[in-house]
């Protein structure tokens, strides 16, 4: 379905007022940029039985053992069933099931399809879910994830030296090989997202990537934002500012900057001021900003907050 079709019949749906039509929320980025840790949260904060999320690097062609021979890495479009991925996006925007393919990142083999139902919200992360207008179209709201370079390789040492067993000499390896596809096929996604998201420290404040990590959120008019203006007084600047930018393409964009350094107290007032805009009679989810069991980041929290708050604006109409 062209995404013309895609976007006509999506509204359709919302009119005819169609129980079944998930939200569907979509976070692009290169590999090791924080997609799934971002996820995670949502997905803790709405509870599984309320939201679906899947991650399309499943719809890898080749195996691990496949790509050493292949002229191309995964962040390749060829090395991808796109055509597949279009045509189960589509099928979950309009809430239907997939047989989703499985792509197993620990063991780089290819595993059996499972079956997945949308529920009311779908989040879907990968390295190119953005590619393509017709994926494009499947979505209420869409995220690009975009760190300074040496804090993403950083990550993704971590990430692929714990927990995929691989040396950090066969990760920069892989880092040199996969740049020029990151070039051409992932960084393009950046222009194409409602919200670009970047954790990086204040220069201006002598700060480190060994330091706690502020955010950086583009905020661009193709959705609607909370009121921030409304909420964020001289009270909250220690937590969060607001203002006009010029964006890569010179086009004004609100750049929504989000403190570190913050007293938990400010940040915890900032929340509760953006999740009464929803008029919810629930307190605020407290399983944002979990890096895990034992620690809290509150500029994750409140990026992941405003990501909820479009979840659920779009699902109250």
């Amino acid at each position: 379905m062209p995404d013309k079709q895609m976007n006509m019949a999506r509204a359709g749906q919302a009119g005819d007022g169609t129980a079944n039509r998930p939200i569907m929320l979509a976070i692009a980025g290169d590999s090791g940029t924080g997609k799934t840790t971002i996820t995670a949260g949502l997905v803790d904060a709405l509870g599984r039985d309320r939201i679906t999320s899947i991650g399309v690097d499943d719809y890898h062609r080749y195996d691990r053992e496949e790509r050493k021979g292949l002229p191309f890495t995964p962040l390749h479009p060829e090395c991808n069933y796109i055509d597949i991925m279009e045509q189960h996006l589509q099928h979950l925007a309009l809430g239907q099931p997939i047989l989703k393919p499985v792509y197993d990142h620990d063991t780089g083999q290819l595993g059996r399809p499972e079956y997945v139902e949308p529920r009311e919200f779908v989040i879907v992360e990968g390295l190119l879910p953005l590619h393509t207008k017709t994926s494009i179209a499947c979505f209420d709201a869409t995220v690009y994830l975009n760190p300074p370079e040496e804090i993403r390789i950083q990550w993704k040492l971590s990430r692929d030296t714990k927990k995929r067993g691989y040396t950090e000499e066969q990760v920069r390896e892989d880092l040199k090989k996969r740049e020029p596809e990151s070039e051409e096929f992932i960084r393009p996604q950046r222009a194409r997202a409602d919200i670009v998201v970047r954790f990086a420290p204040i220069e201006e404040r002598g700060e480190s990537a060994t330091d706690p990590l502020s955010a950086t959120l583009l905020l661009r008019p193709t959705i609607s934002h909370p009121d921030l203006t409304s909420i964020l007084s001289d009270d909250h600047r220690q937590a969060m500012h607001l203002k006009l930018i010029r964006d890569d393409d010179g086009k004004p964009v609100d750049a929504l900057h989000i403190h570190s350094y913050a007293e938990r107290e400010v940040t915890k007032e900032v929340e509760q001021a953006i999740w009464d805009e929803l008029g919810l009679d629930e307190p605020v989810p407290d399983a944002l900003g979990r890096i895990d069991p034992d620690t809290r980041d509150e500029p994750l929290a409140l990026t992941q907050l405003i990501l909820l708050y479009h979840l659920i604006q779009a699902k109250q109409g």
